[in-house]
């Protein structure tokens, strides 16, 4: 489908609640829900979160800019597009252009994974020709730059003056560009302009543009990204000149819940007590994790299967244990996953229910050579597959299951931790995000014989509804001392101990838990050490109040060494990011319970795309030898560091008015908002699932085949008489570790630095000593031997030296000019800003090699 197509048939989705539009021959789709005004938005974006694209009131007013969730790296597909039902239903077209454009900006963010051109926090650069241009593609879009002021509904415009620091417009400055210009690119800068039909290519973008494309795809056209993704290498040109066939809609509405448990009794879950671990994390996510009203059978397999449970609605405590009463007590005989895959799709039909979306819950510690033969039927049922791989020798085919089936897919080694994170990890895709559990702590302690063991855990006030304090334990029961923020004591004798001897106790807190710090002491009264684990599941305070979530993944669910993966975790209220959190990834390898503990940051360098967006990255390249890996992450606000943000990355860009014939008409202002607000502290644990690396060396990863860290992101100010440069320290591999020292290099000519990094005059760094990857750097050093006069004007580029005298690629190429004051009023309405001059001694950072 071309983008024309898009754009032209946005239209036929309002009004619908979903809608699939193929994608060419990929039979790929946009699912758009809607949400009438009086829905309550927790459904709606429980509900849309799997969808491709949302139409949902946002948490929090902050505009009715479209956007989408985008943080992979280039080229890789963004997560979902966001519409507000005010950008859908009023007639806005003057500050966003037609809505069809708009999907086509989206689109390219969602389904290609290219980035904006344009860039709000600098919407301004130095060109290479000595001028202030606005960060756009193409640069042949013109315009004028001014600053509007509004106050009680009267506007005045002013010519922008220039910032005495950066040389630049001052902040309020804007370009206003003329609504008849002749450029026809680009739609990921300007969707609203009548000219603009198509993306940059090769021939018409701008490199120089300080903005996220340049930055992410190596200073890439998006044309030139796109041509690359799977549409593109796998689709053969249309024939012909005819059209293609227009989207077709189909109306789809979400159905109850239906989940099958399939699980393991062979005889290999004897052994490491498997099966009383397995049946400890199935009653906590029948009791705990489950919604209300949802649908839940059960199938038990050895060498066949047996139906335990048909479907029964859960609506109480009775429902609940009449399934756990049939949790698997005896493991014997051998492994057929078909054969409980099968019984498990008997079970769902025989209820009258559809097997297509369906969801089934396999775990297994066997291997099974027949796995493939059911592959067929599995992928006709339509139902999703979440697979968890308990213990090494668990069959390497269950990853294929989860993976054609969208499901989950998790690994869990030898404690019951794993598996409780796997079964609490799995969420209904449909229902209301207040029914939805929140695990606050997944915790185990080898707690040493007659000690305590003590902990805590925050309860914030978007959670508290539905709160479970579960204890197991290996050998002999715990005593337990529980105490709420407000002094309430819970003991022992509060907890109620399971029926089926599975070494556990739960407590549920009557209506809801109170918020602030809950303290926890455990008891091993047996003379010997054991293990104890902590869980705690929760829900949302109530229905109308969005929960803090953290979820979690790797940037592919496969890697063949040498490839490095980066680990993705975001943390939200509901649409919006939450800043200032304390993310840690816990990857652990399968066979030797190798562990690896990885501090995500959110600081726009190294694997992060932007800073403070809510997004936590970080690279892993920690690798033990082949197999599978898993990962969770444990996300923590302390001190009322946290905050939410309103700002929203990706979006389209609202446009605050053009030039006509001379004239500058003005949009009304996009809304102000307060961004910044408090988050209570809280706790968040979630699983990322499992993933799988290949052609490794069975002794390890050597750091020197990862490359060494590249500085992307130097910022320059002068203070006094010298140039003080600041930047993300990278790592001696990636961003980990520390470099062992710097080069920088100044020159006069943009190219030298470029082409010629080596011959560049060499600033003296002795005195810098590298911090560890993460932190911040500055230097200050004079721009020696230049003789700085009015025009001077010398470029500046790092290199970071590694172990081995390994150097890593040229940092991003800052720029140094020096020009007296203008007279102000050279940027007055109506002037070209290509032609505007610089005229002011500046050192500012020019984003040109990425």
């Amino acid at each position: 489908m071309t983008i024309k197509v898009l754009a032209d048939n946005l239209s036929r989705s309002l009004g619908l609640k979903k809608l699939n539009i193929p994608q060419g021959n990929s039979e790929k789709t946009l699912n758009a829900y809607s949400k009438s005004q009086d829905e309550n938005v927790l459904q709606v974006f429980v509900t849309a979160v799997w969808a491709n694209v949302i139409v949902a009131n946002p948490y929090a007013k902050y505009g009715d800019d479209p956007y989408t969730l985008q943080y992979g790296q280039c080229g890789e597909k963004g997560q979902y597009i966001h519409f507000n039902p005010n950008f859908l239903l009023d007639n806005n077209i003057h500050v966003y252009g037609p809505r069809g454009r708009v999907l086509v900006h989206e689109w390219a963010h969602l389904r290609w994974g290219v980035f904006d051109e344009y860039n709000e926090d600098r919407p301004f650069y130095f060109s290479r020709k000595e001028t202030i241009e606005a960060t756009r593609c193409s640069s042949n879009i013109t315009g004028t730059v001014i600053v509007s002021k509004c106050q009680e509904g009267i506007c005045t415009q002013r010519p922008c003056k220039h910032d005495s620091q950066t040389g630049l417009y001052e902040a309020d400055c804007t370009f206003i560009p003329k609504k008849f210009n002749t450029a026809r690119e680009s739609i990921m800068f300007l969707q609203s302009l009548n000219s603009v039909t198509k993306l940059c290519t090769k021939e018409t973008h701008n490199p120089d543009a300080p903005n996220l494309q340049n930055k992410m795809c190596s200073k890439r056209s998006t044309w030139e990204a796109i041509t690359k993704s799977e549409d593109f290498q796998k689709a053969s040109p249309m024939p012909g000149t005819n059209p293609p066939p227009p989207p077709t809609f189909s109306l789809l509405r979400t159905r109850q819940h239906v989940v099958c448990l399939v699980l393991d009794k062979s005889g290999s879950m004897d052994s490491e007590e498997r099966l009383l671990q397995m049946n400890q994390a199935a009653e906590l996510f029948l009791n705990q994790i489950i919604e209300k009203e949802s649908l839940v059978g059960m199938v038990t397999f050895k060498s066949y299967a047996t139906i335990q449970n048909d479907l029964t609605e859960v609506t109480d405590d009775d429902d609940y244990q009449k399934i756990t009463a049939n949790l698997p007590q005896v493991a014997d005989g051998g492994t057929s996953i078909c054969s409980g895959l099968t019984t498990g799709f008997q079970v769902i039909t025989r209820n009258s229910q559809s097997t297509s979306g369906s969801e089934i819950i396999l775990l297994t510690d066997g291997e099974d050579s027949q796995i493939s033969s059911c592959f067929e039927e599995v992928k006709q049922s339509g139902a999703i597959i979440h697979t968890i791989a308990l213990g090494p020798s668990a069959a390497k085919e269950l990853e294929t299951l989860a993976t054609m089936t969208g499901g989950h897919r998790f690994y869990a080694h030898r404690d019951i931790n794993g598996l409780i994170d796997a079964f609490s990890r799995i969420s209904s895709r449909s229902g209301s995000i207040s029914q939805q559990a929140i695990q606050l702590e997944s915790k185990t302690v080898n707690a040493a014989g007659g000690k305590w063991t003590n902990g805590t855990v925050p309860v914030d006030k978007t959670v508290g509804n539905d709160t479970f304090f579960v204890v197991t334990w290996t050998t002999q029961r715990s005593e337990i001392f529980l105490q709420d923020p407000k002094g309430k004591i819970y003991e022992t004798s509060h907890f109620q101990e399971d029926k089926l001897n599975i070494r556990s106790v739960r407590l549920r807190i009557p209506g809801t838990a109170e918020t602030g710090t809950w303290t926890y002491s455990l008891l091993n009264k047996h003379a010997d050490s054991q293990l104890l684990t902590v869980t705690v599941t929760t829900r949302a305070r109530d229905s109308t109040t969005f929960p803090v979530t953290a979820t979690v993944h790797m940037s592919r669910n496969t890697a063949h060494y040498p490839s490095p993966m980066i680990v993705y975790a975001r943390v939200s209220q509901g649409f919006l990011p939450v800043l200032g959190v304390n993310v840690t990834a816990i990857i652990e390898k399968s066979e030797d319970g190798y562990q690896v503990t990885l501090e995500l940051w959110d600081n726009g360098a190294g694997a992060d795309n932007v800073k403070n967006d809510g997004i936590y990255s970080r690279y892993f390249t920690d690798y033990h030898g082949n197999g599978r890996y898993s990962l969770k992450v444990i996300a923590q606000a302390r001190k009322n560091t946290a905050k939410i943000s309103l700002k929203q990355q990706n979006k389209a860009l609202y446009i605050p008015g053009y030039t006509e014939n001379g004239k500058i008409k003005m949009n009304p202002p996009s809304p102000e908002v307060e961004d910044g607000m408090k988050v209570q502290d809280f706790n968040r644990l979630t699983s990322g699932g499992s993933f799988t690396l290949s052609g490794a060396p069975s002794a390890g990863t050597p750091t020197h085949v990862f490359p060494q860290g590249r500085i992307t992101d130097v910022e320059t100010k002068f203070k006094e008489d010298s140039v003080q440069l600041s930047w993300t320290v990278p790592g001696n591999v990636l961003d980990k570790g520390k470099a062992n020292s710097y080069i920088i290099r100044i020159s006069k000519h943009f190219l030298d630095l470029q082409e010629d990094f080596d011959n560049a005059t060499l600033v003296n760094t002795s005195s810098l000593v590298p911090k560890e990857a993460g932190s911040t750097e500055s230097f200050e050093f004079k721009p020696e031997p230049f003789r700085i006069e009015n025009g001077t004007k010398f470029y500046a580029a790092i290199r970071s030296v590694h172990e081995g005298s390994r150097n890593s690629e040229i940092s991003n190429i800052a720029e140094a000019i020096k020009f007296i004051p203008p007279q102000e009023g050279s940027g007055s309405p109506g002037t070209n800003i290509s032609a505007i001059s610089l005229t002011i001694w500046v050192f500012v950072v020019v984003l040109s090699i990425y």
